[in-house]
């Protein structure tokens, strides 16, 4: 298959501006992003920032690239950056997520399927439900059932902490059987760490299951077309993520370490990844990333 030919990039592209909201499926896609543009010769500079400061940084030029659009988790975000124009959509990523509230088998065992059951037993639950950091979109749309008294949730709370800190409450409750529900997603460990159950019934805040899109900032493909190549071809798997999620939790490997392992086992999603694409001074991108690893 003929590959279109790269068109150079200008030297302020040298140095790749990455979002991490801490979130360990992002800091997974941005590690095996990051080994690539390295081996490219290319610098991958990642930053954490919250969802609403990635995308003011994406709209303001302080940041080029952002691998986590999870939609229609991030509806609100989209509509006011991406349909705008102020951000562009660049590709697909993933697909199949699923991202809304869960809860552990047990406790869905007890007759918690859906967000209607949840004020059931809402003593049992403390009447609290376990988000991510401020800001996100996921604790809006929690926030706003909470407001309008949506499955009668309008007296229960939102506690607002990092992913690793609503992990470990949900890891106290589950070592005690006790009731806990907490936003949920996948590709994640926590879907191996947990026995654990998705709610239906919050479809119209959450979406059912959805993909994941890479982001740019709107001029970045007249500039820097080499690297928005390389977004264009990337797209990952569920398993891809999963897997050096799952060395990076388990095993306390870093997230460099376990992306540079899961390419030298499968190198041969390289060919696609780079396809048409060249190194920073020009030469073959495939062979240059190929010898990295």
């Amino acid at each position: 298959m003929a590959s279109v030919a790269a068109v150079a990039d200008d030297a302020s592209c040298s140095t790749v501006k990455m979002a991490d909201p801490g979130w360990s499926d992002i800091a997974a896609t941005n590690a095996l992003t990051g080994f690539v543009l390295d081996g490219m010769g290319y610098t991958p500079k990642v930053s954490t920032l919250a969802v609403p400061i990635a995308y003011g940084g994406l709209k303001d030029g302080q940041v080029d690239v952002f691998l986590g659009n999870w939609m229609p988790a991030q509806h609100g975000f989209h509509d006011k950056f991406v349909a705008t124009g102020d951000v562009v959509q660049v590709a697909k990523n993933l697909d199949g997520t699923e991202f809304t509230l869960a809860v552990p088998k047990y406790v869905y065992d007890a007759g918690v399927h859906n967000f209607a059951d949840l004020n059931k037993f809402a003593d049992k639950f403390g009447k609290k439900i376990y988000g991510i950091g401020a800001g996100a979109p996921a604790n809006q749309s929690i926030s706003e059932i909470i407001k309008k008294n949506e499955f009668d949730l309008g007296q229960w709370k939102l506690v607002e902490s990092s992913e690793q800190a609503m992990l470990s409450e949900v890891a106290r409750a589950v070592k005690k059987d006790q009731f806990v529900v907490f936003l949920g997603w996948t590709p994640h460990p926590m879907n191996v760490q947990f026995k654990m159950n998705y709610l239906k019934g919050g479809e119209a805040y959450f979406g059912d299951t959805g993909s994941v899109y890479t982001l740019a900032r709107k001029d970045y493909a007249q500039t820097c077309p080499n690297v928005t190549r390389l977004l264009t071809n990337l797209s990952f798997t569920q398993d891809m993520e999963n897997g050096i999620m799952a060395e990076v939790a388990n095993r306390k490997v870093t997230n460099a370490d376990a992306a540079k392992a899961w390419l030298k086992a499968n190198p041969a999603v390289l060919d696609k990844w780079l396809d048409g694409v060249k190194t920073l001074d020009g030469k073959d991108a495939l062979g240059a990333v190929k010898a990295k690893l």
